[in-house]
């Protein structure tokens, strides 16, 4: 063998250095997969034991909590049904799940849980991350301190209409405004449910009469636009003075980047176009600026959680191989816009036209836009598509893109038609008894199930039917009342409807596994109610949404607030406890937008993102014009 060079390897006698030449290659072989071996299960080991969290400090790292549920889902982590008291709905992180396929998933709760539940904690990496970002810190106050900055009496002299309308959108019609009146009635009565027994917290637990933990006041953010523009004007006043007392952005644990940015990001933006307070605007940039280390990935594709007080940035547990969600990555642009306006910054569009421009790089299956990539390579991580959970608001942001724009966006125009061309070639379908619904796709096979998420998109190819190739115009608008129609279809029995429903095996539009039978008080199906109503005027849509309300009133409302179901097909309905801040944010702003005159936060003025918070379209050619002043007081 060869000599030793006198080293003395503890462990190794002599005679075992005198192996042949093979032997040696094939105990080395052996090694290496070994080691292999042992480094590639860290990375298959549940979340909280992945490789990251072993080199983290251990003050970061809240506990998982974990829900069980699909892969296929989407605003899951966070426009899904809480865990506790949802025990008949075990599949449910799937929004509109492979029911019981149960990949682990972390709940919005989860994620707000951990948000709140390291804030006292002494976090070692936060004066690390403070000082990388100083620099960024410093440009963007710079920036902001120069003549340049934003002008709201410009801004509101761009806008073609008042924003709150003639008379705040006040209905005519006597029967109309008295269900308007009664939207307005449901929201005070769940905003004082959750001020008197959940205040501060993100969340109302109605039947328990105490808050959801995490104390970041989801459900303040999300309502400040609706109160405001129902005229609620006390309650209102306490969510601003909350907001300006209580609001700690520096929390520790994680927080999702895409909840942050359409909840928190999104509402302190409309609430600031709204009403002109300069507080709403100072908390968003702020809060902006605490969101740029999720871009730091070797694609510039964001990852989907961050630690908001250390800058920290991982993967969900439960996205397929530590990849990028595509509804959570793209559902970033109408916010981030705002905040360059707002700032004069240009790294917030900058960082999401990079992931624009990733997108129409990389090759797309049938030109469908998968629903994981990953933020290391920049590749599709597998092959499934779908216009409800993990991909939704996708879609939905290359139109409103291209429409705050005020059509200036090309890129956005392109790419929207060009992926509503693909959807409909592949995944537009029609069952057997006559409905238009849009199945699922994975590598070629289509699952025949449509999730209550997707039903946002009838409301969306309504608002894109006008700037399609004009021969397309009418196929659009019939298409949107057709998947509209279909989505109504599913709300039967107690006219309220499910996670998601099915059309194969003889089902028309049914929940057929009893973990997709839920509802936690969505918006999506009367999100397309008011964007049918808006562009058709055809009274079926308010009726639809009416029957919503009474269904709300008599299976959801609860002695101290409104609550999700567990089961849409029993009249006997058991509750699940939870309060949504999207039904405060979406649900009733929706039912009360329909039940309004149309210049009430004008099409022609306001895209809402998707959270349904209402932001205002960017005339760059009029904000740059010198001589715009504030002219909507007289229109």
């Amino acid at each position: 063998g060869e000599k030793t060079g006198g080293l003395d390897l503890p462990g190794v006698s002599a005679s075992g250095m005198g192996l042949r030449l093979s032997q040696k290659f094939v105990f080395l072989l052996f090694l290496s997969g070994l080691v292999t071996l042992c480094f590639g299960a860290l990375f298959f080991l549940p979340d909280s034991v992945r490789l990251k969290r072993i080199f983290l400090s251990k003050t970061e790292i809240q506990p998982v909590t974990v829900g069980s549920g699909s892969e296929n889902d989407v605003r899951e982590h966070l426009k899904r049904p809480k865990e506790q008291g949802m025990t008949s709905a075990k599949g449910e992180t799937g929004t509109k799940g492979k029911s019981l396929s149960r990949k682990p998933s972390v709940s919005h709760e989860a994620t707000e849980e951990r948000l709140a539940g390291g804030k006292a904690q002494e976090d070692l990496t936060l004066s690390r991350s403070k000082t990388e970002s100083a620099s960024e810190r410093a440009t963007s106050s710079d920036r902001g301190a120069n003549s340049d900055t934003f002008s709201y009496q410009k801004f509101r002299g761009c806008l073609l209409k008042a924003p709150l309308g003639r008379d705040n959108g006040k209905p005519g019609d006597p029967q109309t405004n008295e269900r308007r009146e009664k939207v307005k009635e449901m929201m005070k009565f769940a905003w004082d449910n959750y001020k008197r027994y959940a205040w501060g917290k993100n969340e109302l637990r109605p039947l328990t009469r105490n808050g959801h933990i995490g104390n970041i006041g989801a459900s303040i953010i999300d309502s400040l636009d609706t109160l405001y523009i129902m005229g609620l004007m006390e309650e209102y006043n306490d969510a601003k003075e909350w907001v300006q007392t209580n609001l700690d952005l520096n929390s520790n644990g994680e927080a999702s980047l895409f909840e942050v940015n359409i909840r928190y990001v999104g509402g302190l933006l409309s609430a600031y176009y709204l009403t002109g307070e300069e507080l709403f605007k100072n908390k968003a940039m702020e809060l902006g600026e605490k969101l740029l280390p999720a871009f730091n990935t070797p694609t510039g594709i964001p990852r989907g959680v961050i630690n908001l007080g250390s800058g920290t940035i991982w993967s969900w547990g439960w996205a397929s191989a530590g990849s990028s969600i595509l509804a959570e990555f793209g559902t970033l642009h109408l916010e981030f816009v705002h905040l360059t306006e707002l700032s004069n910054n240009p790294v917030y569009t900058e960082k999401v036209m990079n992931i624009r421009k990733l997108l129409n790089k990389i090759e797309k299956p049938h030109g469908l836009y998968p629903n994981f990539l990953s933020p290391v390579s920049g590749n599709w991580v597998q092959h499934h598509v779908s216009i409800g959970g993990l991909g939704d608001s996708f879609y939905e942001y290359l139109i409103k893109s291209y429409l705050m724009s005020d059509k200036t966006d090309d890129d956005a125009k392109r790419m929207y038609y060009g992926a509503l061309e693909a959807i409909e070639a592949n995944l537009v379908q029609k069952s057997p008894g006559g409905l238009t619904y849009m199945a699922e796709w994975r590598g070629g096979i289509l699952d025949h199930k449509m999730g209550h998420l997707a039903c946002f998109s009838g409301g969306m190819i309504g608002i894109g039917a006008d700037d399609g190739a004009p021969e397309k115009r009418q196929h659009y608008l019939d298409l949107a009342a057709e998947i509209t129609h279909t989505c109504h279809e599913s709300y039967t029995p107690t006219k309220l409807g499910p996670e998601a429903f099915r059309f194969d095996g003889g089902a028309e539009a049914t929940a057929t596994r009893l973990s997709d039978r839920y509802y936690i008080l969505r918006p999506e199906v009367i999100e397309s109610y008011m964007y049918m109503w808006r562009l058709t005027h055809d009274p079926k849509y308010r009726e639809w949404g009416w029957e919503a309300v009474e269904a709300l009133e008599q299976h959801c409302r609860v002695e101290s607030g409104f609550s999700g179901i567990r089961d849409v097909y029993t009249m006997t309905v058991s509750h699940d406890n939870m309060q949504q801040s999207f039904f405060l944010s979406e649900t009733l702003k929706y039912l009360y937008l329909l039940f309004s005159d149309d210049d009430l936060l004008p099409l022609e003025d306001w895209v809402f993102n998707t959270e349904a918070h209402p932001l205002p379209i960017i005339r760059k050619s009029c904000l740059q014009d010198e001589t715009t002043q504030d002219k909507t007081v007289s229109k």
